[in-house]
């Protein structure tokens, strides 16, 4: 693949286990760690707190792309054909007195373009698979992500092949057939899946979607936390609260949030928690105990966040320890009452 226009806001990459700094690596791991090192993004933010003032927000569209100055995307560049982002927080009085909290806010995600919260990333990855003029893009997914990047790709005319475990719900493989995605359905867990993904882009020089190992793809997610900031201002929430899988979007929530925060758009920073389910539960374990990631079992009907090796878990813990915030897991009956509580009491 070429090399991708530049991104000047960009500063460094620096690698979450040995801490080497770099100016390079955008699209996958640290060189030297693999797979473990993941990296993360960080940026002249001086140069961003005079581009990105509330004034300047309020003239740009209600997209991801308005936080174009946090996006590592070359300027200009091809995106694709829809835009995800600018979703609401609808906030729930019925709801919140379930739950025994005074406000209870929910960020519809539904509203993205293929109703997930997913798309946010797609979108970033595929603009960066445009700008190094990939052939094909791929991904490991249970379903949202995979269908947001089939989504994604069809938009732009690009090949895309995804790699779903043999559990993944019927009507979500439907949707990657129907966007024209080519499905690789594998026999066993999403974590031997994701496996299979890894080797299949390596030997190919596909562009790998997923964002455990892919930095670009936590920057798309962290536009969720971005927009939380700009929405709630001076209110902001005690917690923010996310259901988590790989670790990922727990970890990019929290990024936006701490950037907003250093950009003076909110006063100070929530706390985090991260919900896992009962039987899919390292996160949880690793944090409870204070060591680190102990792969484990993961079986719960939440398909979504059925990982018993979460890839972005330094990350993951770190925001919620650096937050002041905890992890807890849930049983599926629980998840199963909340979902009805939640379609009852807010709709």
């Amino acid at each position: 693949m070429a090399r991708a226009t530049s991104t000047p806001l960009v500063t460094a990459l620096t690698c979450v286990r040995c801490g080497r700094r770099s100016r390079h690596g955008l699209d996958g791991p640290c060189p030297r760690c693999g797979p473990e090192g993941v990296l993360d993004v960080e940026y002249d933010l001086a140069r961003v707190r005079r581009a990105m003032t509330r004034q300047a927000l309020a003239a740009r569209p209600r997209t991801l792309w308005r936080y174009h100055e946090l996006l590592p995307v070359p300027k200009g560049g091809r995106r694709p054909a829809w835009e995800p982002g600018g979703t609401p927080l609808v906030a729930s009085p019925p709801l919140a007195r379930w739950a025994g909290v005074r406000r209870l806010l929910l960020k519809d995600e539904g509203r993205n373009p293929t109703a997930s919260f997913k798309d946010r990333a797609s979108a970033v990855g595929v603009t960066r698979a445009l700008a190094r003029r990939a052939r094909v893009v791929a991904c490991a997914s249970t379903g949202n992500a995979a269908t947001s990047l089939a989504g994604a790709a069809a938009s732009v005319g690009m090949p895309c092949v995804i790699f779903v475990p043999e559990f993944a719900p019927e009507p979500k493989v439907a949707q990657l057939l129907i966007f024209g995605a080519r499905v690789l359905r594998v026999k066993g867990t999403y974590d031997e899946t994701w496996e299979l993904c890894q080797r299949a882009c390596d030997r190919h020089r596909w562009y790998n979607r997923n964002a455990a190992v892919n930095p670009s793809l936590v920057e798309g997610k962290k536009t969720c936390g971005l927009e939380i900031a700009e929405e709630c201002g001076a209110e902001v929430p005690d917690w923010v609260a996310v259901s988590v899988g790989d670790g990922c979007t727990f970890a990019g929530i929290w990024k936006g949030l701490r950037e907003m925060h250093a950009l003076r758009f909110i006063p100070r920073l929530p706390r985090m928690l991260g919900e896992q389910a009962e039987g899919a539960r390292p996160l949880v374990d690793a944090f409870v105990e204070g060591r680190d990631l102990v792969p484990g079992p993961a079986e719960t009907l939440a398909d979504s966040i059925c990982v018993g090796h979460p890839r972005n878990w330094r990350k993951a813990l770190a925001a919620a320890r650096d937050s002041g915030g905890a992890f807890i897991a849930v049983s599926d009956d629980q998840i199963l009452e909340a979902m009805r509580e939640a379609g009852r009491r807010a709709g």
